[in-house]
Formats: structure tokens, C-alpha cells, sequence
């Protein structure tokens, strides 16, 4: 009994250690509320916080995606690009000097014929070849085609001389060159102009031929032509000039009239390219301007230079319906014939005439550039915004456009700006 209440005086809490122990559990447990509370205020203002970060930044005005571009020195091309068909240079429409019954033709197109050679033969008809009447205006025919022969011959004596001196001046301007007094593009235009001279003369002394032919083919109709007029009562259709059938147009025997045509002849050899301009765009063509001819259906381009702008200009529908006044633009072909055998007559080529070029300008794409006011304008880059920073141009290529004032090289400016870019606005690029 005595042990027994020594025990409980031990454990009672009016003790010192017992008082001592209650306090201590007492600030721990405070301590853990004062922990708890400000943890839950931790948490709470760091909620507040990513909540109101999340509406600032929701607002904010997100940056224009765009595309740029740098602005570059090169090369600049200002070219205009037409569809063009080649042709032969000298084509010849051979037709019937007489009204009668022809022969079958024995020709096809691609067949090779020689000057000279018949290409078809007519008889009289039921009615007397020529009466009075016919073998007065025979003889008017006769005089007029050698009024024409002597003037192809003026003119194909004219061609000479001008052929010889091409040939001086390029000789001449072959030696300047050598010796450093003139620059390379000189002794290109003296062989061009040279090239030039000698298929006039060619196409000249063609002409002297046909008007030759034509004075035979009168004298025939006349029945001046030895033994046919003698044989007599048919006419022979002669080839003017050696070359290729390009075309028959009476291949079976009938009766034709005086002057229908029969076949066309020409030396599919020498070609030309017509392309047909805009009239806006051949004001800036000239004689000599360099052309390209691409897409023709070989594996390399072609090259030309501008031989003649026809004079006078002619209405064509577009592809939408609208007139449009167009030009012819005559094409020589500059490269050897090598190069092009597989051209022939009638072939559909693009071409792409060199209106201006440099091998260095300031240029930057043309999508870049937008009209402002008067003039024009570009939206630079800078520290992720765009400025606003007015240009000025010059000429302009297919897709890019020199620009001679306003920025420097290397500035990256908005391509395809939309109506969101406007001065200061942030922009990321896409």
C-alpha cells in the first residue's frame, strides 16, 4: 500500500516534470497550426499569383506570325515572257499561173525538191488556154515579173555590198578588239550585224530566184518556153528554189484557177521565231535585244536576239475574252543549227526577251514591297516588332524588285505583310 501511493504521487500532474512536459507539447502543437496556416497561405498566394499571370499573359496581344526575308546585293533580270512559234524564213507559196485541169501531185510535205523541179503539170482545159483577152494580160504578167526580176536583182546587188561591208567592219572590228580598243560586246554586235547581212543577201538572191521563175512561168504561160510551148498545151509548175514541201495544199487532179495555191516550199533550215508582244511591253524592245528561248522541248535553252519589231500592231482575245493590242517581235536564232536541228516549222518555244540586267543591286522580294502614300514602303524586323520604313525602287524582275534607297543589305523585312502588321507590332516568324 505504501509503494502504491509513491506511485501515484510520482505521476500526478501537480509535479514539476509533469507541468514541464504539457508546456512543451503545448508550443510544438502551436507551432505546427502556425506552420499549417502559413503554408495555406503560401499555397493560397501562389494560386493568386499563377491566376493573375495566366490572365495577364491571355490578354496580352499575341505576336503576328509572318515570313521574312533579308535584303541582298545579286544579280537582277528585268525579262518578258511570251509564247512564240517558229517559222521559216523564206516560205514560198507556189501557185497556178493559169486556170486549167492540174495533174495529180506526186509531192508530200517533207519531200526535198530541187530549183527546177516540176511539182505539177496543167493541161488546157475544154476552153482554149489563152485567148486574146488572157494572152494580153500573160504578156502584162511577163513585163511586171521582169520589172520584178530586175528589181530583186537591184536589190540582191544592194545585199552584196552590204554584205561586204559587214565583213570589213567586222574585220575591222575583230583587230580593235584584239587590241584592247573596243570592249567584247562590240565584236558580238559586228558578228551579229554580219550574220544579219548575209541572210539578207541570201534571202535576196532567193528573191531574184522566184522573180526569175515567175518571168519563166509567164513565158510559159505566153508559149515562150521552147520545147513545152512546142509540145505545148500544158504549163509546167516549177520548184523556185531548193528546199522542202512545207505544205500541199491541191493534192489531187481538178481544175484550179489562176492563182490558187498548190504547194508551199521553203528551207526548213533557216528559222525564225515570232513571238507576239503586248504593245505595253514591245515599247521597250528593240533591235538586238537578247532573247532565251526556253521550253522548246530540248534539254538546254536556246539563244536569239531581237531581229524586228514589226510596225504595226493588231487586236488578239485573250484567254479571259479581253482584246488586247499585240505586235509581232521577230527572233533570230543567234546559237548554230546544231543546237536546234530538232525545230522545225510551226513549233510552239517560250521565249524570254533581256529587256535590263546587273550583276549587282541592292533587291529585296517584291512581296516585301507595298504601295504607302506616293511612294512605297517596307515593314523591317527589329528586336521582334516591325517598322515601318519607307523605300524607293527601280527596276523590277519576275520575283525580285532593286531597291535603291531605304535600307541596307542584310535588314530582314516582312514578306507578304497582312493587315495585322502595322508599325511596332510584334511579329514572330513563322
Amino acid at each position: 500500500m505504501g509503494l502504491d501511493t509513491a506511485t501515484q504521487a510520482s505521476a500526478s500532474p501537480a509535479s514539476p516534470l509533469g507541468k514541464a512536459d504539457d508546456a512543451g507539447a503545448r508550443r510544438r502543437r502551436e507551432h505546427r497550426r502556425r506552420l499549417a496556416r502559413a503554408v495555406r497561405r503560401g499555397l493560397l498566394a501562389a494560386v493568386v499569383l499563377a491566376a493573375l499571370v495566366a490572365t495577364v499573359l491571355a490578354l496580352r496581344p499575341r505576336p503576328v506570325g509572318v515570313d521574312v526575308a533579308s535584303v541582298t546585293r545579286g544579280p537582277l533580270v528585268v525579262a518578258v515572257e511570251e509564247s512564240g512559234m517558229t517559222r521559216v524564213v523564206d516560205r514560198y507559196v507556189v501557185s497556178a499561173p493559169v486556170t486549167g485541169s492540174i495533174s495529180r501531185t506526186p509531192f508530200t510535205e517533207g519531200d526535198a525538191v530541187r530549183e527546177g523541179d516540176v511539182l505539177a503539170r496543167i493541161v488546157p482545159s475544154l476552153s482554149p488556154l489563152l485567148d486574146e483577152r488572157a494572152r494580153t494580160e500573160a504578156q502584162a504578167q511577163l513585163s511586171a515579173a521582169l520589172s520584178a526580176l530586175g528589181q530583186a536583182q537591184a536589190l540582191e546587188q544592194r545585199a552584196s555590198v552590204a554584205r561586204e561591208q559587214a565583213d570589213r567592219d567586222l574585220a575591222r572590228t575583230q583587230q580593235l578588239v584584239t587590241s584592247g580598243s573596243l570592249p567584247p560586246q562590240a565584236l558580238d554586235d559586228a558578228q551579229f550585224a554580219a550574220r544579219m547581212h548575209a541572210q539578207e543577201l541570201a534571202s535576196a538572191e532567193f528573191a531574184t530566184k522566184v522573180a526569175s521563175e515567175q518571168a519563166r512561168v509567164a513565158r510559159a504561160a505566153l508559149g515562150q518556153e521552147g520545147d513545152r510551148s512546142a509540145t505545148g498545151r500544158h504549163v509546167d509548175v516549177v520548184a523556185p528554189v531548193s528546199g522542202r514541201v512545207l505544205r500541199v495544199t491541191q493534192k489531187s487532179e481538178g481544175v484550179v484557177q489562176a492563182g490558187a495555191p498548190l504547194l508551199e516550199v521553203g528551207d526548213p533550215t533557216l528559222l525564225e521565231i515570232v513571238v507576239d508582244l503586248l504593245t505595253t511591253d514591245a515599247v521597250n524592245v528593240a533591235p538586238g535585244t537578247p532573247v532565251t528561248i526556253e521550253r522548246w522541248g530540248g534539254d538546254h535553252d536556246l539563244a536569239g536576239r531581237v531581229r524586228l519589231v514589226e510596225p504595226s500592231a493588231f487586236t488578239k482575245p485573250s484567254a479571259l475574252g479581253v482584246d488586247e493590242q499585240r505586235v509581232n517581235v521577230i527572233v533570230a536564232l543567234t546559237d548554230p543549227r546544231e543546237r536546234w536541228s530538232a525545230l522545225a516549222d510551226g513549233y510552239r518555244v517560250e521565249a524570254r526577251l533581256i529587256l535590263w540586267r546587273s550583276e549587282a543591286v541592292t533587291k529585296v522580294p517584291m512581296g516585301a514591297v507595298f504601295r504607302h502614300g506616293d511612294g512605297w514602303a517596307v515593314f523591317r524586323v527589329d528586336g521582334g516588332a516591325a517598322h515601318l520604313v519607307p523605300v524607293t525602287i527601280g527596276h523590277r524582275g519576275d520575283a525580285e524588285v532593286e531597291l535603291t534607297g531605304g535600307v541596307e543589305p542584310g535588314t530582314s523585312v516582312v514578306v507578304h505583310p497582312g493587315d495585322r502588321v502595322k508599325e511596332g507590332v510584334r511579329v514572330e516568324v513563322r
